[in-house]
């Protein structure tokens, strides 16, 4: 019998770190297990803080992957970190390791368990270039407008108007002339593994109150001097990395736009904002499995579900 490949996928603030850390624990005492974040910012260095990133205790109890791994400036994609985290997947399962997958990021879940298309960014340095520029010149409804006329299916799918998803599909479609609604549809592979999906989804006013708390927790734990350390490194406030939620109210903070309450209330309605995205995108995907309970009464259930050699 395959090892199985879990993955606890939710919004942020739903408790999914510390639902994988319970299930990990059930799951030690019969197999060896690792952990894959599945989150499109805790791959980069010095964030910690505005990302929730697992303790150091935390990250010292289980092996995790994924985490600290790019700095700031570098570039990082969903199709890249698909491409990898198969193969640490499949590494793992080779040497009898269960690997518990934990994010929630909706497409670096999906590179990871469907695959994804064939990513030509690499030699995209100079169109990206000129994307950011218009970005900071134009603005992102210019950048939408185009968006709209040569890919209206991926401007559907970002009606947010997340600015870095607008220039992954641009870029997409001016590197490869094919548009990214296409190839993102289409570009499932057939993977190793089968991964089973759990997904936590509190009452929603429980999870607004729970971003409201971490919140608040971010910017009494230092998210403040986090940034401020990060910008003093070099690295500009204008990097995707940065031009986030948390980080972009605090920047705008630091640089006098807003004071504290307002940067602060603004951190909150955003987060908000982007965890409604999340259940939104994970929606979709009928196999997902939706628990709601305590991380440690939802692990019990986790793994009671699953079939060990």
């Amino acid at each position: 019998m395959q090892l199985p490949v879990i993955a606890i996928v939710g919004p942020t603030a739903s408790g999914k770190t510390a639902t994988a850390l319970e299930l990990a624990r059930l799951l030690k005492n019969h197999v060896p297990v690792e952990i894959i974040s599945a989150d499109s910012r805790q791959v980069f260095r010095y964030l910690d803080i505005g990302t929730a990133k697992p303790s150091s205790e935390e990250l010292a109890e289980f092996p995790h992957h994924f985490i600290d791994c790019k700095n700031p400036d570098e570039y990082y994609s969903a199709g890249k970190f698909g491409a990898e985290a198969a193969i640490k997947t499949e590494e793992l399962l080779k040497n009898g390791i269960v690997p518990i997958i934990a994010g929630g990021s909706g497409l670096y879940v999906q590179a990871l368990c469907d695959g994804f298309f064939e990513d030509p960014s690499e030699k995209s340095t100079e169109i990206r270039s000129k994307l950011q520029q218009r970005l900071e010149t134009e603005g992102r409804d210019a950048l939408y407008d185009e968006l709209l006329k040569t890919d209206p299916d991926a401007a559907e799918m970002y009606l947010d108007k997340n600015p870095r998803r607008i220039l992954r599909a641009l870029e997409f479609f001016k590197t490869s002339g094919k548009k990214f609604s296409k190839a993102f549809k289409s570009g499932e592979q057939q993977r190793s593994f089968t991964t089973q999906l759990y997904g936590i989804r509190p009452e929603r006013e429980m999870l607004y109150n729970r971003i409201n708390r971490r919140c608040e927790a971010m910017w009494r734990d230092g998210i403040i001097d986090e940034t401020e350390s990060v910008l003093k490194m070099g690295y500009s406030q204008k990097l995707n990395s940065l031009n986030t939620v948390g980080y972009k109210e605090t920047i705008a903070f630091l640089k006098g736009e807003m004071n504290a309450g307002e940067a602060l209330a603004k951190m909150q309605q955003s987060t908000r904002r982007y965890a409604k995205r999340q259940i939104t995108w994970f929606r979709r995907d009928e196999r997902i499995r939706w628990l709601d309970d305590a991380p440690k009464e939802i692990a019990k259930k986790i793994f009671k579900s699953m079939q060990l050699p």
